[in-house]
């Protein structure tokens, strides 16, 4: 199989920190790479790495097979890159921010225009092609720079946390904006602590914590290391929920959560729903909501990891983001 992006063994220190502690990566091509963790699990860091911007101490890392480190000039020549914050010139207009970094990138002024004017119509950007970009939207500005990471068509592409802060309608935009580039066969790897965005969007999934990869797979496959599936139970009368903890205890044989008036419990033996369903029925226990699903990656991460990944201190991030430039 030939893989766009991979990284044996990648290993990063900032003085005493160790950012990155043996990473693997193998993204097959035209294929996306969820990457989520937590602030300072180091995802950020191994973009930086597969982009060129530093320089590992440990492991090795090719994109489209050429080394990252002694062959950046042909990576650099076919990938974009997206990160945490719009860096489009803000005093600029839409289509000047597009035709300059067509420009950079060395191509015509008529070539630039007319790749500026493509990309703006791609992304919903035509209308506000003349106005300052410090009078766009959040989603706007974010779309707008997607749009620049593109302007060089490139092959591979890595999309640092790009709806961060953004509203659930602007995140909604960009991940239809993604699989547009998937189709278009773009390889992509995106880091992100939003689980929702990594089970729509990508054909494989890595948890990182401390550094190091802890779990791999399809969303599928992650979500089937939990149980593969919960149990929820909401009783009608409130009062009844002792009798519904009882009942779960005694069929699952461990005691459920207690989460939004439901008890919740993951299970491997679908045969539970219909026992549950006859001993609260015994018990005259009417139960307003009564389901088994797939677990969540919520669930998944929490179960890997202990914690979700909103949960980790930002201070974390903010440290490590301080060591990368004092190191790099």
């Amino acid at each position: 199989m030939r893989y766009a992006i991979q990284a044996e063994g990648l290993v990063k220190r900032y003085g005493e920190t160790l950012a990155l502690d043996g990473v693997d990566l193998a993204v097959p091509q035209g294929r996306l790479l969820g990457v989520l963790g937590p602030n300072g699990a180091g995802k950020t860091t191994a973009v930086r790495i597969l982009a060129t911007l530093l320089r590992p101490d440990g492991g090795t890392a090719s994109v489209g097979g050429f080394d990252v480190w002694r062959q950046a000039h042909q990576v650099r020549s076919m990938i974009g890159l997206t990160g945490q914050y719009a860096a489009v010139d803000e005093m600029l207009t839409g289509v000047e921010n597009l035709l300059m970094i067509g420009r950079l990138l060395g191509m015509s002024r008529a070539d630039a225009r007319r790749r500026a004017a493509e990309l703006l119509e791609r992304f919903a950007l035509s209308d506000a092609a003349g106005r300052a970009a410090k009078t766009y939207s959040g989603g706007m500005r974010r779309r707008l720079d997607l749009a620049a990471s593109l302007v060089g068509r490139p092959q591979v592409l890595f999309l640092d946390e790009p709806t961060t802060g953004l509203d659930p309608r602007s995140r909604t935009e960009l991940w239809s904006v993604v699989r547009g580039l998937m189709a278009d066969g773009v390889t992509v790897l995106l880091t992100t602590q939003y689980l929702e965005e990594a089970d729509q969007l990508a054909d494989d999934i890595v948890v990182f914590d401390h550094g190091k990869v802890i779990a791999s797979g399809t969303s599928d496959e992650l979500k089937a290391t939990t149980g593969a599936q919960v149990l929820e139970v909401r009783p009608l009368v409130a009062d009844h929920m002792e009798l519904v903890v009882r009942v779960v205890s005694e069929v699952v044989g461990a005691a459920p959560d207690l989460s939004a008036g439901k008890a919740v419990t993951p299970v491997r033996d679908p045969a539970t729903l219909p026992a549950v369903v006859r001993r609260l029925d015994d018990l005259g226990v009417v139960a307003t909501e009564l389901t088994l699903r797939k677990s969540s990656l919520d669930e998944v991460f929490l179960a890997i990891t202990g914690h979700l990944p909103q949960e980790s201190s930002a201070a974390d991030e903010t440290d490590l983001a301080r060591k990368e430039e004092t190191f790099a």
